[in-house]
């Protein structure tokens, strides 16, 4: 697979998702990992099997829906369109903390900067900061793997996309069950000049598993056919609906548990027409605040776009480096993070 040579760094408050150039990162070598033994992972698997299909209490879920809008007296939260999700929701029943980043490329995030053993040990101490933080909801880890790029040059198809093989895909998955994590994963696509409806069906074999999950980019959505980083894109309320229409078809025919869609957002116009979403029993939707910079800007951005336009749930993104990239910033802390409203479910790390 060729690689674009050209690295853009996202200006401002845009989520910076580096276009890679070379094949730098962990590449996959999951090399002296440690492993259980068969009768642990045995046990492992039932456990698992058992918490993926977990009938959903219908009262602790709307109580939890009311906890995490704190206190929001405007009638936007809770959300008045809320559906009842089918067995195995992950939310609001948990908080998923994940590492996201691509494993070709160290300044993608921390999912590809450090070796595994080394990134469970910085994602495990952030789940706990989280516990620590919040007993009411309690916080589980998350890979989000960038498994479709936008790329600064066209490729062979002009469509300025690379696609990640199969292999390191795989090699995510290994790592998700590292340590006895058994870690829920997203695969996250940037289309580029390509469509949700081209890219989707390529990862329809992962998107199988009831571990794996979907987050999709509007920042690199180039409907236009401007070269992606040189503007910013946008998805459709309709763009969204396709995503999610995908996933449901998946679950009702292969009999899984609720899927979680992240969409990223930062500006007004990168999602548009959020009320024509439509909310499923086997879908959750989390629109992600995907921006950084000073505190101030981020809580401006998050109630500006997402407290004001409320689809389900809500995410809130921290940049190791770009978020204390001039002093006094710092990195937001989870005390901090729970006093927005709503409170976000979702925190991803880059």
């Amino acid at each position: 697979m060729s690689l674009p040579k050209k690295i853009f760094l996202v200006p401002q408050l845009l989520c910076a998702a580096y276009i890679f150039s070379s094949c730098s990162g962990t590449d996959g070598k999951t090399s002296n990992l440690t492993t259980s033994t068969d009768s642990t992972k045995k046990e492992q698997v039932a456990e698992e099997k058992e918490n993926l299909f977990k009938p959903v209490d219908s009262a602790k879920y709307f109580k939890l829906q009311k906890y995490i809008a704190n206190g929001d007296t405007t009638g936007k939260w809770p959300i008045k369109n809320d559906v009842l999700p089918i067995n195995g929701a992950i939310l609001p029943f948990n908080r998923i903390i994940a590492y996201y980043g691509n494993l070709y490329v160290k300044k993608m995030g921390p999912l590809g900067k450090y070796e595994p053993k080394e990134m469970w040990r910085k994602l495990d101490e952030e789940v706990a900061k989280w516990n620590k933080a919040d007993t009411v909801v309690r916080s589980i880890p998350a890979l989000h793997y960038i498994a479709t790029v936008a790329s600064g040059t066209p490729g062979k198809d002009g469509l300025y996309i690379n696609r990640m093989p199969d292999k390191q895909i795989d090699s995510v998955l290994k790592i998700a069950k590292m340590y006895n994590h058994n870690a829920i994963v997203f695969l996250d696509v940037q289309v580029a000049l390509s469509k949700l409806k081209d890219e989707l069906p390529r990862l329809e074999k992962y998107l199988k598993l009831p571990n794996v999950h979907l987050g999709i980019d509007p920042e690199f959505s180039m409907k236009t056919g401007a070269r992606p980083g040189t503007k910013i894109g946008v998805y459709d309320a309709a763009d969204i609906n396709y995503a999610t229409n995908f996933l449901v078809k998946l679950v009702k025919e292969n009999n899984l548990p609720a899927k979680v869609l992240v969409v990223h957002r930062f500006t007004q116009k990168m999602v548009t027409n959020y009320q024509n979403i439509k909310l499923h029993k086997e879908v959750q939707v989390v629109m992600h605040m995907d921006g950084f910079g000073p505190p101030e800007l981020k809580k401006g951005t998050y109630r500006h776009y997402l407290y004001r336009e409320p689809v389900q749930f809500v995410g809130f993104k921290l940049f190791y480096i770009n978020d204390i990239a001039q002093a006094p910033n710092h990195l937001m802390t989870p005390v901090e993070l729970l006093k927005l409203t709503p409170k976000p479910v979702y925190i991803q790390f880059q």
